[in-house]
């Protein structure tokens, strides 16, 4: 008798029902909320876990790569102290980019992602890191293991995206990028929020 696939009987929660990866901290699983052709930011509903319309992306400006986060996370008071000038998380599942070579054209998918570094961002005052990674077994960047494996440009577009795309014109950015970290650096950010979410949700 042929033995029964395995299934979840009903759609689980992207944020509480996947699991957060084969090896995290450095081998995880992305949610992809939006695409680099996305003009419109959007993002899960946490009560419902459908993809909700947040805004439409207010400059020409588009994410240079994929953007979503990684399930079963959550920016608390561990991830914040691990960002200097913050007390405090955005109370947000993990952000995470992601590279990858052949376009990837739809959100609400699932990816298999490598760790590679990340950025130190502050948002209105709290903890809002954003963990870059590659796409696993990519065909360009699947053997990058480190930030220093991702062409220069390429970060610098992560970096003023980030710092500008909450920017209105005439306003001072809610938003400072302070850093870029290494790969050694992001899974302890990773590993942080994996804490902090089993500390808010006790699962």
């Amino acid at each position: 008798m042929a033995q029964q696939p395995m299934f979840e009987r009903w759609r689980p929660h992207p944020w509480h029902g996947l699991t957060p990866g084969s090896d995290p901290p450095r081998l995880i699983h992305a949610y992809i909320e939006i695409t680099p052709f996305d003009p419109v930011k959007y993002e899960i509903d946490k009560a419902t876990g459908y993809l909700r319309v947040d805004r439409p992306q207010r400059s020409s400006a588009l994410p240079p790569a994929l953007y979503g986060f990684i399930p079963r996370t959550y920016c608390g008071p561990l991830v914040a102290a691990l960002s200097p000038g913050t007390t405090e998380g955005d109370g947000d599942p993990l952000d995470i980019c992601v590279l990858s070579e052949r376009p990837i054209t739809r959100s609400e998918v699932i990816l298999n992602a490598r760790v590679v570094g990340g950025l130190r961002q502050i948002d209105h005052g709290v903890a809002d890191d954003k963990i870059i990674a590659v796409l696993h077994n990519d065909n360009i960047w699947g053997e990058a293991t480190d930030i220093t494996a991702i062409p220069e440009r390429l970060i610098e577009r992560l970096r003023h995206y980030f710092a500008t795309y909450k920017l209105i014109p005439g306003d001072d950015s809610p938003v400072v990028v302070q850093d870029i970290y290494d790969v050694a650096h992001a899974e302890q950010v990773v590993a942080a929020a994996l804490q902090d979410y089993t500390a808010m949700f006790g699962v």
